[in-house]
């Protein structure tokens, strides 16, 4: 008979975080959005006028990318490229619509947040004290 593996925090982080990117990804499917196009939306109410530049390099995607997936959210009327031809630089903004349905996509994030502190108060409490100590702005 085997011994059990070894517990690995790393590996356990992973597979959990497998499971609640799929749940986050349900819940975005219902809105027509996926969790990159949630960062991107995001970015830009953020930073009304951003680059396509700066998008690619705090969403750490090509600039091509951003450029496929940004020319379908204008498609979809949730953005908006008030500059947008050759040779001149983009002002990416949120229209009305992209506006709503950030509101909308950040509600279910909200209550996947909820159920995730109620199952994993702890884990939820240590994720927020590393969230901060990585991410927090330099002095």
């Amino acid at each position: 008979m085997s011994e059990p593996p070894v517990f690995s925090p790393t590996v356990t982080l992973l597979a959990m975080g497998r499971v609640w990117e799929a749940a986050l990804a349900d819940v975005l499917k219902a809105l027509g959005l996926t969790s990159r196009k949630l960062g991107l939306l995001g970015h830009i109410r953020a930073t009304p006028g951003i680059s396509f530049s700066e998008l690619a390099r705090r969403s750490s995607i090509t600039v091509q990318s951003v450029h496929t997936i940004v020319a379908g959210l204008v498609r979809e009327g949730l953005v908006d490229d008030g500059t947008a031809h050759a040779g001149s630089a983009s002002s990416l903004r949120l229209t009305t619509a992209g506006e709503r349905l950030l509101d909308e996509a950040f509600a279910v994030v909200r209550g996947l947040d909820e159920r995730f502190t109620a199952d994993h108060p702890d884990l939820a409490k240590a994720l927020r004290g590393e969230a901060t100590r990585r991410f927090a702005a330099p002095s």
